[in-house]
């Protein structure tokens, strides 16, 4: 019995007549007629007798209409667990991404993502990016977010964004004055900075050997926000990514670098996993979110 005839059947044992069935299904009388009797011709038995205008079930229709009911539930349940995939309105979106990422941009993509499709389970996680690479690769993450594209072959980098660098100095510091510093200020000063064979760390020794400055942090991290405890300790002045709400913490001056290198944001795929509808507008969320933030960060400059 196939879809249709399904539907046939059990609307004509819940109405009772033709006419009724007819008017639930929205078709025409002759058209369910015809499609009930090539129910019974392939099913090789009646499923109906006519007694006085109505249809009365047969003992073999009352036999199978309760599985009849339930395969009907399902299928239905089917098309609308298709329907809300198509339309992005159920699944699991899972987006990995780096400390800056995560705090400055998942935010409000996430917001936006949510108000738009609130039946969808969304699952962030925080990683460094050879973590979020392993991740992509395993399909424990159908997005990620990185301050990095020089990546493997397998992960697709899109770079939706560029962001600079961020000095955040303890509260009370002489160079607090100047309304932004240069890496020329921060020659001789105790640095808190990314650790070597980092994406960031690797764009500051190339700007500091073009501007001919000596650089040399005192105190190395490997994510930029461990940076601020020591800052407020008072261990030296952070030379951070500028995308992370570094002003949102007690105790810190934060000074744009003029003049300093830029890295990437990057959205990352992989190339052998192919995206669900649901990852593919969280991608568009996330395209969004980043140049909206970035944006705000000009206005504030």
């Amino acid at each position: 019995m196939r879809a249709r005839q399904l539907e046939v059947f059990i609307a004509v044992m819940r109405a009772g007549t033709v006419t009724a069935a007819a008017r639930m299904l929205n078709i025409s009388q002759p058209a369910l007629s015809q499609i009930l009797l090539h129910t019974e011709d392939e099913l090789g038995f009646t499923l109906f007798e006519r007694v006085k205008g109505r249809l009365r079930p047969t003992p073999e229709a009352l036999e199978i209409f309760a599985d009849a009911e339930r395969l009907s539930a399902g299928l239905e349940g089917l098309r609308r667990k298709t329907t809300d995939l198509r339309l992005g309105r159920a699944g699991l979106v899972r987006v990995a991404a780096s400390p800056p990422p995560a705090m400055a941009i998942l935010p409000r993509a996430f917001t936006s993502f949510r108000a738009q499709h609130p039946g969808i389970l969304l699952r962030s996680h925080m990683a460094p990016i050879a973590a979020i690479v392993d991740m992509l690769r395993a399909g424990d993450a159908s997005l990620g977010v990185a301050l990095d594209d020089r990546l493997p072959p397998d992960i697709e980098a899109e770079v939706i964004g560029s962001v600079g660098f961020a000095c955040l100095l303890p509260a009370g510091h002489p160079l607090a004055r100047k309304a932004e510093l240069t890496l020329a200020d921060l020659a001789g000063e105790e640095l808190i900075s990314y650790r070597g064979n980092t994406r960031p760390a690797d764009e500051l020794a190339h700007a500091a050997r073009a501007q001919g400055v000596a650089l040399s942090p005192s105190l190395e991290i490997d994510v930029s926000i461990s940076a601020v405890g020591f800052v407020q300790a008072g261990l030296g002045i952070g030379l951070v990514d500028a995308l992370l709400p570094w002003r949102q913490f007690a105790g810190l001056a934060v000074r744009p670098l003029a003049a300093g290198p830029e890295f990437p944001i990057a959205l990352l795929t992989s190339r052998t996993r192919a995206l669900a509808r649901a990852d593919e507008m969280m991608r568009d969320q996330i395209r969004a979110a980043c140049s909206a933030v970035l944006g705000g960060d000009k206005a504030e400059a």
